[in-house]
């Protein structure tokens, strides 16, 4: 099979480079729609909404609900045929960039993906993640090429909440995981080829950098100070983490975060899409049997990081058996990433592994 390699055409990065992208933006069209939440507009998307009109474009503000369905991006992709827009920009977190994504491919037009925070690898990835209106996974979406442009502040990541920078460092912990597994297997990635020796580098590189610099940058994101730990943190959770598992590929973490979305628990929604994929990449270990020295390597800044490693800290403590083949029946379902392990694995199987894991992470704190 071909080996593919695929990355946004342009990555920018930098302390207020919001408020300096008026250039790079012109490159793709002069009448955007920029969607945002509600949260993200009070924050710094009204100040930026000024910028781009400062700058003459002509800008459709439009207010995204939340959730990555069918039936918000639809909405919103109305609203751009009916406004006559010629580019999409999306300004906020993973749901927002997925669905801008995914509205820009509807309308056949340039999208511009602006993250607000340093919390998923989905800015720059040519897919997005679809969900149900009440938050289930639903199917990946796929298009035939990446973000035209990725640019993000590192100062509006700074002065974002600290639990999201460590979700997107817990998501790029996956990234390295999942894309070896990929290769042992001489599986297929999220571009539907084989992986390149680029590809899989990149993600050894983002898992170098996390536990190189991890908590130094959350100690600084707790002051709102960029430093350099931090500029290279967000990198690796942005660009290296959404190359790295695009080119390298997913195996059993993110599908396990997505069998997790099946249990309807409302303490578990309320865990971000890091904190899932944590226990994800935890499970993944036992899965794999790696040895107590490995496992302990990932433990251990997982804790340091406020990250969960147990059924209570996903807000499951009480999780019944049946539950668990339930997150292990939508985990190894056809459509999602599990068959590129480079072994079988059965519902029973991811059941097993997070019991385990869960049993072992009490254990090392002494709550067994």
């Amino acid at each position: 099979m071909t080996k593919i390699f695929g990355s946004p055409s342009t990555y920018v990065q930098g302390s207020g480079a919001l408020f300096d992208s008026a250039d790079a933006l012109k490159k793709l069209g002069s009448k955007p729609v920029l969607m945002a939440d509600a949260t993200v507009y009070k924050i710094v998307g009204k100040d930026f909404l000024d910028y781009l009109k400062q700058q003459k474009f002509d800008v459709r503000k439009v207010t995204f609900k939340g959730e990555a369905s069918e039936e918000e991006i639809n909405r919103i992709t109305e609203i751009g045929k009916d406004f006559g827009t010629d580019f999409i920009i999306g300004l906020g977190g993973g749901k927002t960039l997925d669905s801008a994504k995914a509205i820009a491919d509807n309308l056949g037009l340039p999208v511009a993906i602006l993250p607000s925070l340093a919390s998923t690898d989905a800015p720059c990835s040519r897919l997005s993640v679809i969900y149900t209106p009440s938050g289930a996974f639903s199917k990946y979406r796929f298009y035939s090429k990446n973000p035209d442009l990725v640019l993000i502040d590192t100062q509006l990541v700074a002065n974002a909440p600290v639990r999201l920078l460590a979700s997107g460092i817990a998501d790029a912990l996956a990234t390295n995981v999942e894309a070896q597994a990929v290769a042992k297997g001489d599986g297929q990635t999220m571009l539907g080829g084989k992986q390149t020796l680029v590809g899989n580098a990149i993600a050894e590189k983002c898992e170098e950098t996390e536990f190189d610099y991890a908590l130094q940058a959350i100690d600084a994101a707790r002051v709102h100070a960029v430093t350099p730990a931090l500029e290279k943190i967000i990198e690796a959770n942005t660009l290296m983490s959404g190359v790295g598992f695009e080119s390298g590929g997913l195996s059993g973490a993110h599908a396990i975060h997505n069998g997790l979305t099946a249990l309807p628990d409302e303490a578990l929604h309320e865990k971000t899409h890091g904190e899932k994929v944590a226990f994800g990449t935890l499970t993944q270990l036992f899965l794999e049997g790696r040895d107590t020295d490995e496992i302990n390597e990932y433990l251990e800044l997982y804790l340091a990081l406020g990250l969960p490693t147990t059924f209570a800290d996903l807000g499951i403590a009480d999780v019944t058996d049946e539950a668990l083949l339930t997150v292990g029946e939508v985990a190894t379902a056809d459509a999602d990433t599990m068959s590129e392990m480079p072994f079988d694995v059965t519902p029973a199987d991811v059941a097993a592994a997070m019991k385990g894991a869960d049993a072992y992470s009490r254990s090392c704190q002494g709550l067994a």
